[in-house]
């Protein structure tokens, strides 16, 4: 009998446990777990859908908590403007204010990511599927204001279907009023961050969603102008599967980084903490002892080598086994974060730029990618840039001038791609505009020569305040094939035209066209990675702490008299 009475009150207690709330997955239409959702960030767990984040839970995601003051409370009034005396206009806002619980479409106001200051500013899908009315305008420019007035940086988590026709031409005029309050930000050096969101499009993609210094974008978000169901009544076709998905953005140029949730509050904070940064030469004072000298090993292997013929270097220089520039930036620099596109048409592999650290000093970093197996060379063209892949490479040379960050770039190329889109898309135009911005930046500008420097293509990244080459790398006006075939008209002479082309390391250092020379300890290879990387960092920290106290003016004009004495 005890033990019955056991088994009854064991069934009651089973009973009584509360059931997980259960929510389907609008993508996998799966049952999941609601607590296991909110857990991941409001991410599915079986298909990695990203629903849509209500304003409360997107600031309790990103900002610090109990930091957020909300901003422009002073426009979430009772009485609603209807500028065109829409028809049952305010009855909607009240409505949709009602079931939200949202004065209006946008809350903007400050906050604290890891204890750095922004300005922030979310959207929210549930009223009137984010659109811009003249609300939603006034308090983004308001709050863009402030934060120009109180030189802190912006934030903006874009959502929205476009623009509010109830409003008709004044919604239209908020595209104008925000991208005139950030134009003014941008020219008073401020910051600016723009996270697209699940949907982006309309009025909000045509305005200040797509202004950021940086564009971020959450997995899958559909990002646009028109909707996919405007373009396919008017086209009469069916689009293709991710079709103006973030991942579409970012592979024809417009979107720096795809950020999975879970990491976008350290990228958010690791790019505040990179820009709120000044100077050139802020090293951490930890590293100031540190020994830049070979290691024994590579001492001795740099000993045995034998002098290597101009030829010799070239094939040395053409090697797939030579490091390539992502090696070098793991090697010298610390948490890079690539950027992405020209924001006109493509994101070229063959040039990767973006920020990083020297030793506690934010840099940008863009080189030149060949690739080190036959499947990633295919992938960025053998290191054969096109236009937009210079286009790229100005833009963040311009952003980093912009923020006073110095510049350093990487070069291994046999010269700029030469097919046909590339001279549709304006090849010879995207290099002169390189060397023509190049020569103004107002920040220090420091090249390295790791491989092949084959023409306009590499002096497009070379308009430098210093350059040095590898010990084995080559520079030149066009490869000695094409030298032979063009003055001798027989390309097999190409290495004889290479020990008359004076192309290497040392004829160029004789010329004074280069400013130094980092040594290869027998070869650029594995091995020898980390000798040269404490190489090029003795350089490098060199070079900026000679520059630290010059003005823009100053270095512009150093970099113009270089290349003017040619």
């Amino acid at each position: 009998m005890a033990a019955l009475l056991k088994k009854k009150k064991k069934d009651i207690v089973l009973s009584e446990q509360p059931q997980e709330e259960m929510i389907t997955c609008p993508s996998c239409g799966e049952d999941v777990v609601k607590a296991v959702v909110i857990k991941k960030k409001y991410v599915c767990p079986k298909c990695n859908y990203y629903f849509r984040v209500r304003t409360k839970n997107r600031i309790r995601m990103v900002v610090d908590e109990d930091t957020f003051t909300p901003w422009c409370t002073e426009l979430d009034t009772e009485t609603i403007a209807n500028p065109l005396d829409f028809p049952e206009y305010e009855d909607k806002v009240r409505a949709t204010r009602e079931k939200t619980g949202l004065p209006e479409g946008v809350t903007v106001g400050k906050g604290k990511i890891y204890g750095m200051d922004a300005v922030i500013g979310v959207c929210d899908a549930r009223f009137m599927m984010g659109s811009m009315g003249h609300v939603v305008g006034e308090k983004i420019a308001s709050a863009v204001e402030r934060a120009t007035a109180e030189k802190l940086p912006v934030i903006l988590f874009c959502c929205s279907g476009g623009a509010r026709m109830q409003e008709g031409i004044i919604s239209l005029m908020q595209m104008a009023k925000t991208s005139a309050a950030l134009k003014r930000h941008s020219e008073a050096g401020g910051l600016y961050i723009s996270v697209l969101t699940d949907p982006t499009t309309g009025g909000m993609t045509a305005s200040f969603a797509m202004l950021g210094d940086i564009i971020l974008a959450e997995p899958g978000a559909l990002i646009g102008f028109a909707g996919p169901r405007v373009i396919e009544q008017t086209i009469g076709q069916r689009l293709p599967e991710g079709f103006q998905r973030a991942e579409f953005q970012l592979e024809h140029g417009f979107v720096d980084r795809i950020v999975e949730r879970k990491d976008l509050k350290l990228t958010l904070y690791q790019i505040l903490k990179c820009h709120a940064s000044k100077g050139y030469a802020n090293f951490d004072p930890l590293r100031e002892n540190d020994i830049y000298e070979p290691t024994e090993l590579m001492r001795e292997r740099a000993s045995r080598e034998k002098e290597k013929s101009a030829w010799e270097k070239v094939r040395e220089a053409r090697q797939m086994g030579r490091l390539q520039t992502k090696d070098y930036i793991e090697s010298v620099f610390d948490d890079f974060m690539e950027l992405h596109g020209d924001r006109y048409f493509r994101d070229d592999p063959a040039i990767i730029g973006g920020i990083a650290w020297l030793d506690g000093q934010p840099v940008t970093v863009i080189g030149i990618q060949k690739g080190s197996s036959m499947e990633e060379c295919a992938a960025r063209n053998y290191g054969m840039p096109s236009p937009e892949g210079y286009r790229k490479a100005i833009r963040l040379m311009k952003q980093a001038e912009k923020f006073g960050r110095p510049i350093i770039t990487f070069v291994n190329t046999s010269g700029a791609y030469p097919g046909m889109e590339a001279e549709e898309n304006g090849q010879g135009e995207a290099i002169a505009r390189n060397l023509y911005e190049m020569s103004g930046l107002r920040v220090p500008v420091f090249t390295f020569m790791i491989g092949e420097g084959g023409s306009g293509g590499a002096l497009a990244l070379a308009v430098s305040n210093e350059v040095w080459m590898m010990e084995h790398a080559v520079y030149s006006i066009l490869s000695p094939e094409g030298f032979a075939s063009i003055l001798w008209k027989d390309g097999k002479r190409a290495k004889e035209a290479a020990s008359v082309m004076k192309i290497t390391a040392q004829d160029l250092l004789e010329l004074h066209v280069i400013d130094g020379i980092i040594p290869e300890f027998g070869g650029a290879d594995e091995a020898a990675k980390d000798s040269i990387a404490r190489a090029m960092k003795e350089q490098l920290k060199r070079f900026l702490k000679e520059n630290r106290k010059k003005s823009g003016e100053e270095l512009a004009a150093a970099r113009y008299e270089r290349f003017r004495k040619f």
